[in-house]
């Protein structure tokens, strides 16, 4: 065997022995599941308006975008999209991306050309953290919802100019980052607020607005706001939205959107038609933070020591990266899908249930699913 192939089998080996094996399992299109693990948090992916808008952008545009969004790949498909995203936002401008991850890269770099340092909250997204590896600037890692710890680092640099990066809602924890106090910190000292709201648009905020509207931030010029167009809004791509010079400079220098083929447009009029319905979905929105205290307090009465969800995510701790995964296998066997989350995605190194919660799955099979997971538990 090539010594580089030896390597990768020992690679192998060591991942199988630490409980790091991940696999792909398919979903057939009439999967019964209960789905407690993916990010349709409002349950609009399938909502017949959302599919009929896609359906007719299919039949104007056809499949793809067909290059990228300074060739051939902008639609008014995708000006429409960002003017929604734009006024929804609260910001003065936005600018779709084909994933949020590719957002997140590209908003980290634009920033690096006018900061001289990037600070990172521990726990942040992987999208994030490969940002600030690219960024070619130093990066310094602040405590996690720490206003203190920021203000601290940026304190220690005094003549700096500073991006501060952070998520609003956290993807595995899914606890609530305190965005007033650390914009407090950032403008009181000329930084950049850099928030991934990816977790918190159509759940917090006013209409659905997202966590920097809730914290009454939508439209400071010193913030700069992305998120995923995949979680609430049931579809794919990303986006970032702030004061238009930062939308420029994105257009004129962002390698992840200049040299990537743009989002379809058939997926692009269906968020479109989602940011629609989430502006005014305060049913869905009302049902799925009551299903989030809940799932809380059902854990907590078996032991478990969660807290309430500032949104969709609730983590649930297990004993260890094999516990985790013998746990969610055996949801999956009863009919429902849970995250399992392991070292590298969290950030502590503890292994844990993420639950996301649903509000479009039935009741009767939200509270079946409920019933599962606290009899699966180790």
């Amino acid at each position: 065997m090539a010594d580089w192939l030896e390597s990768l089998d020992r690679l192998a080996r060591e991942r199988a022995k630490a409980g790091l094996t991940r696999q792909l399992r398919p979903r057939a299109a009439d999967d019964q599941v209960v789905d407690l693990a993916g990010n349709d948090y409002l349950g609009l992916s399938d909502h017949p308006a959302v599919i009929d808008a896609a359906r007719s952008a299919l039949e104007v545009y056809g499949l793809g975008a067909t290059g990228s969004r300074l060739v051939r790949g902008s639609t008014d498909a995708h000006a429409a999209l960002e003017s929604a995203l734009a006024g929804w936002l609260g910001t003065a401008d936005a600018l779709v991306f084909s994933s949020g991850y590719l957002a997140n890269l590209a908003v980290v770099r634009a920033a690096a050309a006018i900061c001289d340092l990037v600070v990172s909250d521990a726990y942040n997204h992987a999208s994030l953290i490969d940002g600030c590896k690219i960024s070619g600037r130093p990066v310094r890692v602040a405590p996690h919802n720490d206003p203190a710890g920021v203000a601290a680092i940026l304190d220690a640099h005094p003549g700096r100019t500073a991006a501060v990066v952070t998520e609003s809602v956290f993807s595995v924890d899914g606890d609530l980052a305190p965005l007033a106090e650390l914009h407090a910190v950032t403008s009181a000292r000329g930084a950049l607020l850099i928030v991934d709201d990816a977790h918190a648009l159509g759940l917090l905020g006013p209409s659905g607005g997202g966590g920097v509207a809730a914290a009454g931030l939508a439209g400071q010029p010193d913030v700069i706001v992305t998120a995923t167009l995949s979680k609430s809004l049931g579809g794919a791509g990303g986006v970032i939205a702030g004061a238009e010079p930062v939308i420029r400079h994105l257009i004129d220098t962002g390698r992840t959107f200049i040299y990537d083929t743009a989002p379809p447009p058939a997926v692009v009029a269906g968020v479109h038609a989602a940011i629609e319905l989430a502006r005014v979905a305060e049913d869905r929105r009302a049902t799925l933070f009551e299903r989030g205290a809940r799932i809380a307090a059902r854990l907590r009465a078996a032991g478990y020591p969660v807290v309430d969800p500032a949104a969709g995510v609730l983590s649930v701790p297990a004993p260890g990266p094999e516990a985790a995964v013998a746990w969610a296998a055996d949801c999956r066997d009863r009919g429902v899908a849970v995250g399992c989350f392991r070292p590298p995605s969290t950030p502590d190194g503890s292994s844990r249930l993420r639950l996301t919660v649903n509000a479009g799955v039935p009741e009767a099979d939200f509270a079946r699913a409920l019933d599962v997971i606290v009899e699966c538990a180790p």
